[in-house]
């Protein structure tokens, strides 16, 4: 679990131009017979918009009951909730800085997350009033979430 406490101090030590970028990533992968998704959601707080950033990660791993193995729909779907209950238990220690969210989803037809980018980006509309950013633009969800990913954070 991110510790909110920790990212809320680091946040409140930051000037007001401090940017806050809110994403994840997940992956499908068998053990033991059974389909299992990795769920990684990073914070990433760019210094002043412009020195330097530190990233705030957590790993989880839950069952995954997607029957299409190519339109991950429902691993997708819940890895934009967690993204979005991220940004909920964050926004009011984030004030009037800037935030996006990004979503790793390509609105591309030939990508299989496309299956989800209407529901998803309008979930995440809905829910937390901010307008996400998907592939290729998502760069918090694609490159901060796989860096997380890679260094097993909180798992």
């Amino acid at each position: 679990m991110i510790d909110i406490f920790e990212v809320a101090q680091y946040i409140e030590q930051q000037g007001p131009n401090t940017k806050i970028y809110i994403g994840g990533d997940s992956h499908r992968f068998l053990k033991e017979g059974r389909w299992f998704a990795e769920y990684t959601m990073v914070v990433v707080v760019h210094k002043d918009a412009k020195h330097g950033c530190k990233i705030f990660g957590e790993n989880s791993v839950e069952p995954d009951y997607d029957s299409v193995k190519n339109k991950p729909r429902l691993r997708l779907m819940n890895e934009v909730y967690k993204i979005a209950d991220l940004y909920l238990e964050l926004n009011d220690i984030i004030g009037d800085r800037p935030i996006e969210i990004h979503l790793d989803i390509n609105a591309k037809e030939e990508a299989g997350s496309s299956c989800v980018v209407q529901q998803a980006v309008g979930y995440i509309r809905g829910v937390c009033h901010v307008v996400p950013m998907t592939k290729p633009r998502a760069f918090a969800a694609s490159c901060a979430a796989d860096r997380a990913k890679e260094l097993k954070l909180a798992v």
